[in-house]
């Protein structure tokens, strides 16, 4: 499944493997599916952005078993071009079921280091049947509210305002398309979110100057990207109908570990 873009440093890529290997080798883990996350798997990186590699891992059956479980994160040094760091494949699932969407994103991501194809469609087979389309919606109110609801007309970034805007267009694709996982990809969620024309435009030219700017350069929010923002996140701002995790997620979550527990736990 590997699938990286030439543009990619090569010299970082040989350290994104070299530290892959040592994940699996210190912790003892099967790595069945690895990623590019943020800007870059977006689709608005800038010149400097960083590697933000992700993965999702399996441990050995024993190690589930015991008294004292190590923890559901592995994470490794940051520096400043690489922060790679994962999740174990339970505590992936048991977000997934309460409408994380973190996980999802990185199911589909355009960018794959390494990963089993069956690993990733099973994952996200059961996320499009499992995942409560409104508990995303407030995941991506959430997440857009943690930057407008902070900084707001304050933005001065092209990052931050990125960062603003992507939640507020995968509400508006959620709520035309009445399903729960929008796209991972920016301006494809764009584009499938069928905005106003100035919207369109305005954003694809803030993507295209973005793509010359560094990670901190300058930014001015457009009077349509800032109304845009807000209109999506008032029409999002709904209760949640119900915030019970569903049985039947529940169950089929647990089958779904044990199957791919069988499949990917390395050898004891």
């Amino acid at each position: 499944m590997r699938s990286i873009p030439d543009t990619f440093d090569a010299a970082t890529v040989v350290a994104i493997d070299a530290r892959l290997d040592s994940v699996a080798r210190d912790e003892r883990v099967s790595l069945p599916l690895v990623i590019e996350s943020g800007s870059r798997a977006w689709g608005f990186a800038s010149p400097d952005s960083d590697y933000d590699c992700r993965f999702i891992y399996v441990r050995r059956r024993r190690d589930y078993l015991a008294l004292w479980p190590k923890r559901d994160v592995i994470e490794t040094p940051l520096d400043a071009v690489l922060d790679a760091n994962g999740w174990d494949l339970a505590k992936a699932l048991r977000l997934m079921v309460k409408g994380n969407a973190v996980a999802v994103e990185w199911l589909r991501s355009p960018i794959v280091y390494r990963g089993d194809r069956e690993f990733r469609d099973a994952l996200d087979a059961f996320a499009i049947k499992h995942m409560p389309a409104d508990a995303v919606q407030s995941h991506y109110l959430h997440l857009g509210l943690q930057q407008w609801g902070v900084h707001g007309a304050r933005i001065t970034s092209g990052k931050k305002l990125f960062y603003a805007l992507r939640p507020a267009a995968a509400l508006r694709w959620g709520r035309l398309h009445d399903r729960a996982l929008p796209p991972m990809h920016f301006p494809t969620l764009m584009a499938e979110g069928d905005p106003p024309a100035d919207v369109a435009a305005i954003t694809a030219d803030l993507i295209a100057r973005k793509a010359e700017t560094r990670e901190r350069g300058a930014a001015v929010i457009p009077a349509e990207i800032a109304a845009f923002i807000e209109t999506e996140y008032a029409l999002a701002a709904n209760p949640r109908r119900d915030r019970r995790t569903s049985d039947t997620a529940k169950v089929a979550a647990d089958a779904l570990f044990m199957t791919l527990l069988d499949r990917f736990s390395p050898d004891d």
